[in-house]
Formats: structure tokens, sequence, C-alpha cells
């Protein structure tokens, strides 16, 4: 597309050139935390600034307009609420035209599975669409009893609780935790639920260089003695980078300094371990090592919502106190179910992992002989491919997707600026000739941009 004002340039220049100038704007923005307000209102005048009461002033939409605005002038469609018309696993169908697709979690390829929906539909006869009611008062169910006793049983631990969300699980349970006289320590590439966790708790809060525990280390040992509880989270798999910690180190760390340890296993549960079980099998450790064993119902158990599995005393203390459960709805018995379907049969097919387990291996393998950055990604399922701009990752998206592969761009803000890169989720529904077909156009693709 001819972008107009700036003749005489380069392609590549002038995209360097309209992206420094939203840079630019951008921190003006986010610096200012405002933006220059119209002529004054009569309602302005009361000493009101107009931009304080009017949500398309806000500087957060601000952001969003900008980047758009900057989007149109080079020619690149927005990639985001794709409408996919049916069920998203390793194809899927978009405007009427089937994908190769890398941007949905469903690992396992449990989401329509046969059994999971027949489940699902089955609570639904039994019990409605909604339990209509907090857990505490008239909402318990006795799938959700069965879900927990299942993830309990899983993790070799006493109990556990589910909540309808993901995202809510992490920020209502640290967020209850824990307090102002306590220090939460965490990667620094930990998901922002978590970090909306540690805000609400008003604990210290301080990130460490990504899985480098001897830094942690480091920390502990000037910090510990400061606060009254230490709270030390990671993830089982990094969403954004497809790596993981060595998670014995960090047991010894916690053990040794007297502090509590939470995984996330958002990423990990279904997909490392021989059998599937996470982080916990691929390391051979106990349930009790970790304090907190946190998960997510959305991706490998094909439903919705999280969990916490821990001691009897952790999970009770939860459910009758944590604001994110205590006040809200109990999951929905089809969710429950589908889960719990789920979960049987991750361990009734266990080649569902194995080949998941195989498929990330190709990709990745296939993606570094071509060239491919790949960061630091082992081969379970998430693999990026780094692009080092926002713009060069969008522009590449869409070449992809008009070669018939359905994958997500991650640009600035949610990663930094020279991290931007294209995420593929793999599934142990892709077939290898899908993934050397797909890691062969991305090659093109790439040398070409």
């Amino acid at each position: 597309m001819a972008r107009k004002g700036l003749p005489g340039l380069s392609a590549q220049i002038k995209d360097k050139l309209i992206q420094q100038a939203l840079e630019r704007r951008l921190r003006q923005v986010e610096q200012a935390g405002r933006i220059e307000p119209p002529a004054r209102t009569p309602e302005a005048a009361s000493g009101i600034p107009e931009q304080h009461c009017r949500f398309d002033l806000h500087p957060g939409y601000q952001q969003i307009r900008i980047i758009r605005e900057g989007a149109t002038r080079l020619g690149i469609g927005s990639p985001f609420f794709m409408l996919h018309e049916g069920i998203a696993g390793a194809t899927t169908r978009i405007a009427g035209r089937e994908f190769v697709n890398f941007a949905s979690y469903n690992y396992l390829g449990l989401s329509g599975h046969p059994d999971i929906a027949t489940a699902a539909k089955r609570a639904i006869d039994d019990y409605g669409t909604s339990v209509s009611a907090s857990r505490l008062v008239s909402g318990e169910r006795p799938v959700h009893r069965e879900l927990e006793q299942e993830i309990a049983r899983i993790y070799g631990v006493e109990d556990a609780i589910t909540f309808v969300s993901g995202h809510a699980t992490n920020v209502t349970t640290i967020g209850h935790l824990f307090g102002p006289q306590d220090l939460i320590l965490h990667d620094e590439l930990i998901h922002n639920s978590v970090v909306q966790g540690i805000t609400l708790s008003g604990a210290r809060r301080l990130p460490f260089p990504h899985n480098d525990w001897a830094a942690l280390e480091s920390v502990l040992g000037q910090q510990r003695r400061h606060f009254q509880r230490v709270l030390i989270v990671l993830e089982g798999i990094y969403g954004m980078d497809g790596d993981y910690p060595e998670l014995p180190r960090f047991v010894e760390l916690k053990n040794r300094f007297r502090a509590f340890l939470m995984v996330d296993e958002a990423h990990s549960f279904g997909v490392m371990g021989r059998t599937g079980l996470g982080i916990r099998e691929h390391f051979a450790l106990r349930g009790n090592d970790v304090d907190i064993w946190m998960g997510t119902l959305s991706k490998s158990l094909a439903s919705c919502g999280g969990y916490v599995a821990g001691e009897a005393a952790l999970v009770e203390h939860l459910k009758f106190l944590a604001p994110g459960f205590l006040y809200s709805v109990g999951m929905p018995p089809a969710n429950a179910a589908a889960a719990l379907a789920a979960l049987q049969c991750l361990q009734r097919e266990p080649e569902r992992v194995a080949t998941l387990q195989e498929r990330g291996r190709l990709f990745l393998r296939e993606a570094l002989a071509a060239g491919v950055d790949t960061g630091t990604s082992a081969g379970f399922a998430v693999i990026p491919a780094i692009t080092g701009s926002s713009i060069k990752a969008a522009r590449l998206a869409t070449a992809l997707f008009e070669r018939g592969i359905n994958v997500q761009p991650i640009l600035y803000p949610a990663v930094p600026e020279k991290s931007a890169r294209l995420r593929f989720f793999v599934s142990c529904q892709h077939s290898e000739e899908q993934i050397r077909g797909t890691v062969a156009i991305l090659a093109e693709e790439l040398a070409q941009s």
C-alpha cells in the first residue's frame, strides 16, 4: 500500500520512521498519563478536566487508537478477534476458509472430543446451565467435588479447589493469602494474573531474572528476614517463550529459606511429563514439594476455569474466605464435567501426550534448521518465532494467513518491542506434513520480510 508524505524513501525506512513516531507518541501518553484536552466546555469549567470524565480520552484507549492508526498507515489489517466458525483444533475455519491453526491452546485435541462433549451435555441435563449461587451457599454440585478430588489425586496432595476463571484464580489466591508484611518473588516473565494478585495483596513485589535460581537465592539471602511470609511464583511452561524452570532448584531454595512455592501450570499440565501430568511428573517430584499448585482448565483440559491444589488447610481457607470463590457463582456444571472427562481421557489415552511432545520437538527442530529465532523454547507445545519488531510480526502473520496458516502475532506492549514474535501453539492433532509445510512457509516469508 502506498504511503503519502514520505517520498523518496524505501519501504523499510518508511516503516521504521512510522514505528519510531508511534513509539514516541505512546511514550508521551504513558508519561503524561493524560492527553491534551479539547476546548473547555461548561462541564469542564467546574475544574474537572475533560479527560477525567470521558472514556474516549482515557490514556489506555488513546494507546489503542494510536496503534490502530499506525497499522492502517502501514497497510496492516488487524489480526485480532478473528471469527472462528467451528472447533479450533489443528485446523479451523475463518470466513468460510480452512486454515492450519496454531493460535489455539487445544493441546491434546480434547475440545471437541465426543466423550467430553457428552459429559458436558449430560451435566446440563442433570444440573442445568448454571448452579445459580455461590458454592458456599447453594451452588455445590457432585461434579464439583468429583473434579477437585481427581485433581488432588493426580497431584498427590490433600485437596483442590476450582474457580470460574484461570486469571481470577491467581488474583484471588495471591491477593487473599498475602499482605503488606509479606514478600512475593516472581520470575520476571510471570503471567499478568500473578502481578495483579500481588498488587491486590499489597505485598512487596520483587521480580528476578528469568529462570535464574541463583539470582533468587541471592535475593532471598538479603531479604527473607525482613518479611513475615515469602512466596516464590514460577510457571511450569512460560506461555510466551515455551521454556521451563529447573523446578528442583527452586524447591530446595523454598525449603532452605522457609518460603512458600507456587507453580502456575497453565501451559505445562497435559504437556510435560511422560503421561502429561505436568512439571511435577517431569522432575519426579512429590506433591508436597510445592505448596500451591495452580493450573487452568481451558487448555489441555478443554473447559474453562482454574484450580489450586495443595494441603487441606490451604484449600479450606480459600473455600471459606477467598473473595474470588466466596462471592462468585460456582463453576457451571457443564464446565466442571468437561474438565473431569478431559482428565479421565488424558489418563486413558496417553498417546495424545506422546504425539504432542513429538510434534513440538519436530516443529522446534525444523524451525531451528531453517534459521528461525525460537528464543529459549524447549519445544513443549509453545514455540515463538521472534521477529524483533511489532510491524514485522504483524506483517508476517498477515502473510502466513494469506497462505492458509493462522498464527497470532505478539506485539508491544505485551512483550518488549525487540521481542515481538509470532507464537505457535502446537497440538497433538497437527500432522508432520502440516508442521513441515508451515515452517517452510514461515522461513520463506521471513527471508522476504
